[in-house]
């Protein structure tokens, strides 16, 4: 459940950084990917003028009880810390340094779909990633984000739960505040080396109708599409769906000691947003979690056992500000 970068949208005058494409939710490579996407995004930034700029969320998350195949359930609770800086460096050049903290709490009942024994317990994670990006000619931004993070189950060695990589990606910017850009993002994480493309969408269909990727600092994940709505008074509604996996290095006990565990699954979900002037927003999201599933692998990667699990439900919501 652990994931996402986090900072109020209209930070970048409604600019939405974020991606869609097969990456993690819960690994140090989605982190540094929403703050990667983050950055480039944030040729607004410039336009306005604002400088340096702090900012932080939290985000807590409820996934309801899910039925496991072969007897069984689980559910989770999640609370996600994001804090940094994003600012100028002058001549089109913009960087940063982006902290973040999860935790998530499984909770597993009966689990006969994993020999009774429950496959992990309390997951944690924290890293760091170093955005950097640099306006260029006809509305192009380029960026590049390495990043480290640790992730593991709570009492796991840290050493082994080690994260590191980088994202590179291009953005245009077009009229109206339209965006389009694309990336590749690169990361050893436990027990593989990943490689994926990113798609980053900004697009506004009229004066009340925009299509985006879902918030990177919202429960969901920003691996996905939304069709966003705006109201008057500062409210917006969101309905989308988003890829999200989740990704972790085990304890020395369970059925897997040191190996590495993992959960799949679609969020689709809806959205209320409402700003508090144009530093602070709060978003709401109720959904389900479809086609679910939790693997366990060795400390090498090999599958050990994989299980799907029924429709969940999903709750949660992101406070975001900037000072």
């Amino acid at each position: 459940m652990i994931g996402h970068c986090a900072l109020p949208r209209q930070f970048f005058g409604d600019v939405h950084a974020v991606f869609l494409g097969s990456c993690m939710q819960f690994t140090g490579s989605l982190f540094a990917t929403a703050v990667a996407l983050l950055v480039a995004a944030s040729g607004a930034v410039q336009a306005q003028g604002t400088g340096w700029a702090p900012f932080a969320s939290v985000t807590p998350i409820y996934q309801g009880k899910g039925d496991l195949d072969g007897g069984g359930d689980y559910s989770a609770w999640s609370t996600i810390l994001r804090a940094g800086v994003l600012g100028e460096l002058g001549a089109g050049r913009r960087a940063g340094v982006v902290f973040n903290y999860g935790y998530t709490d499984y909770a597993f009942s009966s689990p006969t779909a994993f020999g009774g024994v429950a496959p992990w317990g309390a997951v944690q994670r924290y890293g760091v990633a170093a955005p950097l990006s640099l306006a260029l000619s006809d509305g192009w931004n380029v960026g590049l984000t390495p990043s480290v993070d640790w992730i593991h189950e709570k009492g796991a060695d840290a050493g082994d739960s080690l994260n590191w990589g980088a994202i590179a990606s291009a953005t245009r910017f077009f009229a109206d505040g339209n965006r389009l850009g694309f990336g590749l993002a690169v990361f050893d994480r436990p027990g593989e080396t990943s490689v994926f493309p990113l798609l980053l969408v900004d697009w506004k269909l009229s004066d009340r109708w925009r299509l985006v990727n879902p918030l990177p600092a919202g429960p969901t994940g920003p691996a996905g599409i939304e069709l966003d709505y705006r109201f008057d008074a500062g409210w917006n509604l969101g309905l989308g769906a988003a890829w999200r996996t989740t990704r972790f290095r085990l304890g020395n006990s369970g059925p897997a000691p040191n190996g590495i565990g993992e959960e799949r699954g679609v969020p689709v979900f809806l959205r209320a947003a409402l700003s508090f002037g144009p530093a602070v927003a709060l978003n709401l999201y109720g959904g389900l979690v479809t086609g679910g599933q939790l693997r366990v692998e060795d400390r090498f990667g090999n599958l050990i056992r994989k299980v799907d699990f029924d429709t969940a439900p999903l709750f949660g919501a992101t406070l975001s500000a900037r000072f």
